[in-house]
């Protein structure tokens, strides 16, 4: 909240760099500004429009396991608090493309409510892209990454399997803003029904599997850095939300390397969360449509199977899935995983000078070290900036 009123911040939501010119000390970045339809001065954020727009569509934001309407806000402490029209869900909209088009108008099919209602008169249907300038004298980059889908492992069977989730999908789960408002429901029980079904059974047994995608040589070879923490966190929390719930974590071992992590873990031990040191061969369809788990408990060296209402898997952190355009747009090199390169004794600055990155852009982190690694990067810039104040104060 502190930067959407901060005087000397300049907040460009909803916007991508087109391209960066210049060199350190004078950079020139070209920003696409989106057509949102909806002017940021006059909307009051109230939600009068989402609530009576007759469009729904997967809310990405959700990983799909629920519903948003055409005009939305991406998530509810989004800043700017402005809603956004979806171009390619919005029937107003693709009413408009058509009629341009030259299709018979007898044919379309526009909408309009979120226009009608809104008292604010904050819908502009004729809104378009802006491109803006902005000289700057550093630029950090914090993007972010990717989670692998874990489709194309077949044998963990996910998107074939019912209740097979990624972590991110189930931290949607016991959000108490995602589709559920926290409750911990078998998602086959109530994704794509038009109406959240009542009295559901809440899921008792869940599987947390790590290392899917990393550490594996035919896919990402690189430790992803943060899945043990967040499986081990993400199984409290459910615990907290149920005593009697069981959670499994089955890992080839626990990497809790940061400080506090280990007492971490060992307080989801204290409170019934198994350890399983295995590695999972296959996730199969059981007979009442439940996945069952079939794995090698490497310290008894047998193998079991177990029956359990969720399975999450803690997928690969990859880089961001257009780092190969971000590095020809700002004209710096990745590194052999994909990441942002940087220097060996300069652990923050790019390949360009002037140019900074910080967080899971440069390789995995997790929210602490991200932290630590923006205020770093920022000290970088503060140098940047220094350096040039002093030039232009001896010339």
């Amino acid at each position: 909240m502190d930067v959407g009123r901060h005087p000397k911040i300049e907040l460009l939501a909803y916007s991508e760099v087109e391209r960066v010119d210049g060199t350190v000390g004078a950079f020139d970045v070209t920003i696409r500004k989106k057509a949102r339809y909806v002017d940021e001065s006059k909307c009051t954020g109230c939600g009068a429009c989402a609530e009576k727009c007759p469009t729904r569509v997967p809310d990405p934001y959700n990983e799909g396991l629920g519903e948003r309407k055409a005009i939305y806000r991406y998530f509810a402490q989004g800043i700017p608090s402005t809603y956004t029209i979806d171009p390619d869900a919005c029937r107003h909209l693709a009413g408009l493309r058509a009629e341009k088009e030259g299709a018979d108008k007898s044919k379309i099919k526009k909408c309009g409510v979120c226009a009608k209602i809104c008292q604010a008169k904050a819908i502009d249907y004729s809104q378009q892209d802006q491109i803006i300038h902005r000289q700057v004298e550093a630029i950090v980059l914090a993007v972010g990454y990717e989670v692998l889908k874990p489709e194309g492992i077949t044998e963990y069977g996910y998107g074939r399997v019912p209740n097979v989730l990624t972590a991110i999908e189930f931290e949607r789960l016991l959000s108490a803003s995602g589709p559920t408002a926290g409750h911990l429901y078998r998602p086959a029980d109530f994704v794509g029904k038009k109406k959240m079904p009542e009295h559901l059974p809440h899921a008792k047994r869940l599987a947390f599997i790590q290392c899917v995608g990393s550490r594996d040589g035919r896919r990402s070879i690189h430790c992803s850095g943060f899945c043990c923490m967040h499986s081990i966190k993400e199984a409290i929390i459910a615990k907290e939300h149920d005593s009697e719930l069981e959670a499994w974590i089955f890992g080839m071992d626990i990497r809790a390397v940061g400080k506090g992590f280990e007492e971490y873990r060992l307080k989801a031990e204290q409170i019934g969360v198994k350890f399983v040191r295995s590695r999972v061969a296959e996730i199969t369809k059981g007979p009442n449509g439940l996945p069952i788990v079939w794995y090698e408990d490497t310290r008894a060296r047998r193998v079991y199977s177990r029956e359990f209402d969720i399975v999450v898997l803690a997928s690969a952190c990859l880089p961001p899935k257009d780092a190969p355009l971000l590095a020809e747009k700002f004209g710096i090199e990745l590194d052999s995983f994909g990441f942002i390169k940087t220097r060996p004794f300069a652990p923050f600055d790019t390949t360009r000078e002037g140019i900074f990155v910080c967080g899971c852009a440069r390789g995995p982190a997790d929210i602490p070290e991200s932290v630590a690694q923006a205020s770093s990067a920022a000290a970088r810039v503060a140098q940047v900036v220094l350096q040039e104040a002093r030039k232009v104060a001896m010339q």
